[in-house]
């Protein structure tokens, strides 16, 4: 039994599709509204915040992958996610199961340099804290051989489907809708996304492979890095349309938070924006080296081709 601890989101609906295609088809869906992803899937519904819940939703499970997600609410984060990152990491320990945790880079400094697995952790942020001690969490208790656990950790997303991210959100989905493409603070910093199918992908490898355990992944991007600019210049490219694109300045984030939750929510996050953000992904590259790591060029056509659909749908 492989067990996915939110895998409605983004991250586990594509990851136990991998999971089906490639490991095995004894899976379990655990969420608060979980449901099938695959017809063979078991379903277990269980609100993981309750220490009780989470050890019966891991039970009799080999691995367990943690890919379960909060809105972006600072106070929900810090009310919910260490708890439920603790009840998680007991419960695994109570059944013997091992733990594939799927980590984001908030706890990283947001000042340019390239991150590596090594890189230590500098949040900027309540959110960026909130995961900081969450992986803490857990690094504490891989170090001291308390349970079998691998950290998968992505840069931000990009992809098809049910993908969240700000550069889906000003990018994708201007374009689907025939807007102005709105980039915050600066176009001509480079940055690393991964394509979510991807990491999800990765995820599932990694949980499969027994010499990965205890240690952390960086997840594979396209290497290319491109700057924002570059980036809408090969959106441009692939639709065969010139999409004009403004800067958001940070004053407008500032005003916008005055009024709106969102904005609010999105100022801690905006730092990265300001300077290179560099995901290095080399030692997953060297020990996965048969892993195809999707290209911008193809995921910006599946994107395309995908909204294309729906309009003939439409």
């Amino acid at each position: 039994m492989q067990t996915i601890l939110g895998a409605n989101g983004q991250i586990g609906e594509e990851l136990a599709r991998e999971l089906k295609r490639n490991f095995t088809s004894d899976i379990r869906i655990v969420g608060r509204n979980a449901q099938k992803v695959n017809d063979t899937d078991e379903v277990f519904l269980a609100d993981l915040s309750i220490r009780e819940n989470a050890v019966e939703a891991v039970k009799d499970s080999e691995i367990a992958y943690f890919t379960l997600g909060l809105p972006i609410s600072t106070s929900l984060w810090e009310e919910q996610f260490s708890l439920i990152t603790r009840n998680v990491i007991d419960a695994c320990k109570i059944n013997g199961t091992k733990l594939v945790f799927f980590d984001n880079t908030y706890m990283y400094p947001q000042d340019g340099r390239v991150l590596t697995e090594d890189t230590e952790f500098a949040p900027v942020g309540r959110k960026g804290k909130v995961r900081e001690e969450m992986t803490a969490m857990l690094l504490e208790e891989m170090n001291s051989g308390q349970i079998d656990a691998v950290i998968c950790r992505a840069p931000e997303f990009y992809g098809p489907g049910k993908t969240q991210s700000i550069t889906n959100t000003m990018i994708f989905n201007k374009v689907k809708e025939g807007q102005t493409i709105e980039i915050p603070l600066s176009t001509d910093k480079r940055r690393s996304l991964i394509w979510t199918p991807d990491a999800s992908r990765a995820t599932a490898l990694i949980g499969n492979t027994s010499d990965a355990y205890g240690q952390t992944w960086h997840l594979p991007v396209d290497n290319s890095h491109p700057t924002y600019a570059e980036f809408i210049s090969l959106v441009s490219e692939i639709y065969g349309k010139e999409f004009e694109f403004t800067i958001v300045p940070e004053y407008i984030f500032q005003k916008g938070a005055q009024s709106s939750t969102v904005f609010a929510e999105l100022l801690e996050l905006l730092p990265r924006y300001a300077f290179d953000n560099l995901f290095e992904d080399a030692k997953f590259r060297s020990r996965f080296s048969e892993f195809h790591t999707t290209s911008y060029r193809e995921g910006i056509e599946q994107i395309r081709n995908e909204q294309t659909s729906i309009k003939k749908k439409q």
